[in-house]
């Protein structure tokens, strides 16, 4: 008997695949909606955009959590407030990529801690400090700019010469990847962030001191009330808007004008790093030039200032003018 049952034709293979594999269009649509609902308040993610020609498109994109958005964007930061090239902003990153996919960990091989997996029994630092994502940032690029001609080496080598690593080669395949990130933070490229505006209140000096603390005081200054604009009032630095989800706080620090392109590289990472951090830090809205980002809505998309959604590239940040960034937090 029982070598009959063994024999005979299983037909429910088919069935069973089938369930299966509509189960799992289920899943595929329910993220999809959750995304296209809300004008963006469904599940948060982040999307890193590099394009191709005049807005017709775009050659590449990297999706991530805002987690990792945040921590790249505080990777790349740094690196631009050093006067680093991209090259060295997409070796950090791919490298960082590897060690932890972005996200700063409380563990790893041996002592090995945070986004890249530093160690503090090798001189890296304190722990606490190897947990900073600005100062492990800051002290990869410090031994990043001692080897030499980096910037001409292959990724996987100038990494290494870093890292130390046990799989020199799994750098590699982050590479494209950190490209894109490279060029979305501070070259020809698009940040743009989704899901739900911030729950609570953000803390403007929190974000203020973080801004000073990556790309120093120098350059920076304080964008005063624009006169006559409604509902404003309060200092210089500290005012009260009435923004369309309620009052918010605004952050006023930004670059000097007449920088040149280093000025609106950091302009430009300073805008992509507020909105990296909008979910932790409260942020409900960031102003670039011509351009606006606004938590909850569009879809995470930058939109025109004097109209509603992106079209034909009309909110793309990089029509705008990279003198003035604007951060405002929910209150």
């Amino acid at each position: 008997m029982s070598e009959n049952r063994d024999s005979r034709p299983r037909r429910r293979r088919p069935l069973r695949a089938a369930v299966g594999l509509l189960v799992l269009l289920a899943v595929i649509g329910y993220f999809a909606v959750q995304r296209a609902s809300n004008g963006g308040g469904g599940a948060p993610y982040c999307t890193a955009r590099v394009y191709s020609g005049n807005y017709d498109g775009t050659s590449e994109s990297y999706e991530i959590s805002p987690e990792q958005a945040a921590n790249a964007a505080t990777i790349a930061a740094v690196g631009v407030a050093k006067g680093l090239p991209d090259r060295a902003v997409t070796i950090a990153l791919a490298t960082a990529m590897q060690e932890s996919a972005l996200r700063n960990l409380d563990h790893g091989d041996r002592d090995s801690l945070g986004l890249f997996q530093q160690r503090p029994s090798m001189g890296w630092g304190t722990p606490e400090q190897i947990r900073d994502p600005v100062y492990s940032a800051g002290i990869f690029y410090d031994h990043l700019v001692d080897v030499p001609g980096y910037s001409r080496l292959p990724l996987t080598v100038a990494a290494q010469k870093v890292q130390r690593s046990g799989f020199p080669q799994a750098y590699a395949k982050h590479e494209p990847d950190a490209t894109v990130l490279t060029a979305a933070f501070g070259g020809d490229g698009i940040l743009e962030c989704g899901g739900p505006k911030p729950a609570g209140p953000g803390d403007p000096e929190k974000v203020r001191s973080e801004i000073i603390r990556i790309f120093g005081e120098d350059g920076l200054h304080t964008i005063p009330p624009r006169i006559g604009d409604p509902g404003r009032s309060g200092q210089a630095g500290r005012v009260s808007v009435e923004g369309k989800d309620g009052p918010e706080v605004e952050v006023t620090l930004t670059e000097k004008k007449g920088g040149g392109e280093a000025a609106s590289r950091r302009s430009r990472a300073m805008a992509y790093w507020a909105v990296a951090n909008a979910k932790d830090m409260g942020i409900a809205r960031v102003s670039f030039g011509l351009s606006a980002w606004i938590g909850g809505q569009a879809r995470g998309q930058w939109q025109h200032k004097g109209g509603t959604g992106a079209k034909d590239g009309d909110g793309d940040p990089r029509n705008s003018n990279p003198d003035e960034v604007r951060i405002f937090m929910a209150r």
